[in-house]
């Protein structure tokens, strides 16, 4: 594991902040300022308060089951108290780092530093982002035949040719998330070492050398991840599995519960906002930026927009406020306490010789390919 106390304060700075504020403020204040419509704020005073207290209260919701998830999948081994800063913290690396990073490398750490064994923390995390892409892979098909297909964004001036290299995109990108979904599913319960061989091989080609290190290393990985999953009984599968569709289907429905807020939706609307939030979240994931800032507010109207007009970008503020820059500022609270208790006593030593057993842990072994 390549991280130590400074280069996790580096991820959790000020800037971390600051930047993807910065980005997703000032794509939003452009919105305003270039389709301002006189009455427009007043319509905020209008809200459905209904619906405003359902998006507050399904977040609230998901976070909690975030929470159950992470107990249930440590073995209860963290206490509720533990589970919020660790989902707290993952929530704000998630969202200032960018998409295409994530912060499953940031969470193994802070699992580790839970007194949570190595181990069991990759084994843990990798656990998580299977059932996450687990659950995308198994709800697009159903969304696609409840909408009956319509779930691409009716975008004003989209060409016919446009709309269909969307399309493709999108399915490209659920063939891609479906591949990496049953590859993990396969190198964790059926054949780890197959995968592992396969990994040092690509690595072992030159147009994947520079990669070599990272793919050696995550081939272990996922040995000692396969050896602590395979002990587990089906109690275990059915609050990871069930608290996983709980969480995604929680954040799916949270665009609804807003655009809702403000206009009629009919249950069919319903099903396409959801939908759409499938491919929204693809788009979000490619992002180059920190937490996708500036991507999320520009792409917003194109997929939600057709369903509040002129006010789209009011609901974009509400809603980034709620999922995004909330959690920043969340994160940018607790860490300094998290990182006090934790490093509370570790040396520099200690923090080395952590760091040094973990690097030998990893590097790759001889053996028969």
């Amino acid at each position: 594991m390549a991280l130590t106390k400074q280069k996790l304060q580096e991820q959790f700075s000020v800037r971390k902040i600051i930047l993807p504020m910065l980005l997703g403020f000032g794509v939003i204040g452009y919105m305003l300022y270039s389709n301002y419509e006189p009455g427009q704020f007043q319509t905020l005073l209008q809200a459905n308060l209904f619906w405003v207290a359902m998006a507050i209260a399904v977040l609230l919701i998901r976070d909690f089951g975030y929470m159950y998830r992470i107990r249930y999948i440590t073995d209860k081994v963290l206490s509720w108290k533990q589970s919020f800063n660790v989902i707290m913290l993952w929530e704000f690396a998630s969202c200032a780092l960018p998409s295409v990073v994530g912060g499953t490398t940031v969470v193994a750490y802070i699992l580790f530093k839970e007194k949570i064994p190595l181990g069991k923390s990759m084994a843990q995390v990798m656990v998580t982002s299977m059932l996450d892409n687990m659950y995308f892979v198994l709800a697009v098909p159903l969304v696609l035949y409840f909408t009956k297909g319509n779930v691409l964004p009716e975008m004003v001036g989209l060409s016919g040719a446009l709309r269909e290299t969307l399309g493709y995109a999108f399915f490209v990108s659920y063939l891609l998330v479906a591949l990496y979904a049953f590859t993990m599913f396969y190198a964790l319960f059926i054949n780890p070492q197959a995968v592992k061989r396969l990994f040092i091989r690509l690595g072992q080609l030159k147009p994947f050398s520079r990669w070599r290190e990272a793919m050696f290393r995550h081939a272990n990985e996922l040995l000692i991840s396969s050896k602590h999953l395979r002990s587990k009984n089906a109690s275990y599968w059915l609050h990871a599995g069930v608290s996983t569709i709980f969480v995604w289907t929680a954040r799916y429905i949270i665009i609804g519960c807003l655009i809702a807020a403000f206009t009629h939706l009919s249950l069919h609307d319903h099903l396409v906002i959801f939908s759409r939030n499938l491919i929204y979240k693809i788009v979000l994931f490619v992002s180059v930026t920190p937490g996708a800032a500036g991507i999320a507010e520009l792409a917003f109207p194109a997929f939600f927009g057709t369903f509040l007009g002129s006010f789209t970008t009011i609901v974009v503020l509400l809603y980034r406020m709620l999922t995004h820059y909330l959690y920043l500022v969340l994160g940018a609270v607790i860490f300094p306490r998290w990182a006090a208790r934790v490093y509370k006593n570790s040396d520099s030593a200690d923090e080395t010789a952590h760091i040094s057993v973990t690097s030998k842990t990893l590097t790759p072994q001889p053996m028969a390919v």
